[in-house]
């Protein structure tokens, strides 16, 4: 898969024009599922913020791009439905919305649902990532980050890159999420970490690390 990840969207231009050069075509012509799943994890008003994400009606652009189509994949669904069902609609769409909410539940639903075994079979597809669907991607989060827990405890995730993201720095909306408290965080994580704020997005494609910004960001290395 080719990566973006993303702490508030595809919410610049630099961003945008990056999206669609890993498409290869333009967002007008591109399908996309959008997949929720992690807001389930920890908010409040769950099912108000999940319907305002894929209605394309939250300050974080994803949904309401543009695109070709946009379906659903609910991943605590997938169990309970034939692989038939949904497997070939997932390899035949262009990208992957992945929202925000939490990133452990959000990991533990991607390993029940079989859909982080189809990933590395995705080679084409663009795996959007929204603040904790990009987080995912890390080995680690940090334990910062750790809401829902697992019954094995920690904070591992997929682990698909090698540095972990801290991600909304320096948002209002997040006053936990400053430079000093992404420091803490990176001292104590055993891989790097790429602090970001909702401007900036991290593109990786085969292996490939690339920071797009139009706001601030920093590596920590280890």
């Amino acid at each position: 898969m080719k990566l973006l990840l993303t702490s508030g969207g595809v919410s610049n231009r630099s961003i945008r024009n990056t999206l669609v050069d890993m498409l290869g075509k333009p967002i007008e012509e591109s399908t996309a599922l959008c997949i929720p799943t992690a807001m389930y994890g920890m908010l409040p008003r769950t099912a108000v913020m999940t319907w305002r994400q894929i209605a394309g009606q939250t300050p974080t652009p994803m949904v309401e791009l543009g695109w070709k189509s946009v379906g659903m994949l609910e991943l605590t669904a997938l169990p309970s439905i034939d692989e038939k069902n949904w497997i070939p609609l997932v390899q035949d769409t262009d990208a992957l919305l992945v929202c925000g909410g939490d990133v452990l539940y959000l990991h533990h639903w991607m390993l029940q649902s079989g859909l982080a075994d189809l990933f590395p079979s995705l080679s084409k597809t663009v795996y959007v990532g929204l603040s904790a669907g990009s987080m995912v991607m890390a080995p680690h989060v940090g334990e910062e980050f750790v809401g829902w827990k697992s019954a094995a405890g920690g904070d591992s995730a997929l682990g698909m890159v090698d540095f972990s993201i801290f991600p909304h720095l320096d948002n209002p909306a997040c006053p936990e999420n400053t430079m000093d408290d992404a420091e803490k965080w990176a001292a104590r994580l055993p891989v790097p970490g790429y602090a970001v704020d909702d401007e900036t997005a991290i593109k990786v494609v085969d292996g490939a690390v690339e920071v797009i910004s139009e706001g601030h960001w920093k590596l920590f290395g280890r």
